[in-house]
């Protein structure tokens, strides 16, 4: 129960500070995540809802990193482990199934027409181009979806994810073992 009113302000938080945003002309651009030990920035525009991950259904003969289906708000959902994608993706080594605590369901905007939703440890609140110092183009051979490279005043890097080339990715789209 803690864990879900916990979430529930978060979300009050993250909507207060995209309103004040919004009214005081700040760029808010993305939803800073982690997942797999990474740190990933989901582009607002694309994004959807964040839900709580409980009770995903296993889909049996899919891929490891698609989790099942999950029931929000009447609706069906797919929910894909968005590091172990990455990571089947790239031919990187998959992380270690994190059990996170805060784990947490990032749902694709409807207006990209998949019924989607990206499993993330965390959220890290909202980010806007202010809050990094440099950028860089993804690195050659990168999945199409991958954006550009930011490094935040911590030296932390930051990948963005175009969540409308992912939705679009014939791997991301084929769930079957």
């Amino acid at each position: 129960m803690a864990k879900r009113e916990a979430l529930r302000d978060l979300q009050t938080r993250l909507a207060k500070r995209l309103q004040a945003a919004q009214s005081e002309g700040m760029s808010v651009a993305w939803l800073a995540v982690r997942a797999g030990g990474l740190n990933y920035l989901l582009p607002l525009g694309q994004s959807g809802e964040i839900v709580p991950l409980s009770n995903a259904q296993a889909v049996p003969y899919s891929k490891p990193w698609f989790r099942g289906v999950l029931n929000i708000r009447g609706s069906l959902f797919g929910v894909v482990d968005l590091a172990r994608f990455i990571a089947a993706d790239t031919g990187a080594d998959a992380p270690s199934a994190s059990g996170a605590a805060e784990a947490s369901v990032v749902t694709l905007n409807a207006l990209l027409e998949v019924n989607c939703a990206l499993q993330v440890d965390s959220l890290a609140g909202l980010r806007g181009s202010e809050a990094f110092k440099s950028s860089a183009a993804a690195p050659a051979g990168a999945p199409a979806y991958f954006g550009n490279c930011f490094v935040d005043a911590e030296e932390q890097r930051w990948q963005e994810i175009n969540l409308r080339a992912l939705a679009q990715s014939p791997s991301f789209l084929s769930i079957g073992a």
